[in-house]
């Protein structure tokens, strides 16, 4: 059986086309939106039990795509790209993203990947790097981020986020599960990122 995605893509495109961002605004733009739909088996993750509170937490703008998410959860193919012996437990049942569309996705696209990706409450996403650029958008906030040899910063719902090509970056959470849309392009679409951090949760 397959299962029509379109909304989804819809509600992904229409969240990015808000944005008076110009980074943002030139990703949208190069993007060709009519893109031919992959069959793909539904994947479930222990880290999907987070998207009901991720859609309470979403701004009103992001709430449609939040809400879809966690409507057809069980519909659409989660992966991961680490498993439990790069991590740990706690952190693999804690993680995965869903490519919306890209090399894998439920769309395809060989240009660009993009998706969402769930982090679980306490979790640390060590600092890692690959060579495409980076576009992130947190739709949920308070969760931390770093960027290069910086300290970690507390970013909010909407803002953007840009990590260019081979620029280590980490995350961590707090009591709050974090979604964020992503964009990749300019580089391998499915390499495995290098990992130069750890998992250890730890304040600067």
């Amino acid at each position: 059986m397959t299962t029509d995605f379109d909304e989804l893509l819809e509600c992904f495109h229409a969240y990015l086309e808000r944005f008076d961002d110009t980074l943002v605004r030139d990703a949208v733009a190069r993007i060709g939106w009519v893109m031919p739909a992959r069959r793909l088996k539904p994947h479930p993750l222990a880290c999907l039990r987070q998207l009901d509170r991720i859609a309470e937490l979403a701004p009103a703008n992001a709430k449609p795509l939040a809400r879809l998410l966690a409507e057809r959860r069980g519909e659409l193919r989660w992966g991961q790209t680490y498993s439990e012996a790069d991590f740990g437990k706690t952190f693999i049942d804690n993680y995965g993203w869903l490519e919306v569309f890209g090399t894998r996705g439920h769309f395809v696209n060989d240009e660009v990947a993009a998706g969402l990706l769930i982090l679980g409450p306490d979790v640390v996403y060590p600092d890692h790097h690959h060579v495409a650029e980076e576009i992130y958008i947190p739709l949920t906030g308070g969760t931390e981020w770093r960027m290069g040899e910086g300290g970690f910063r507390t970013r909010e719902a909407g803002e953007v986020i840009h990590h260019a090509s081979d620029v280590s970056h980490a995350m961590r959470t707090g009591k709050e599960p974090l979604l964020a849309l992503y964009i990749w392009r300019g580089g391998p679409l499915a390499a495995k990122s290098t990992i130069t951090g750890t998992t250890v949760q730890g304040k600067d």
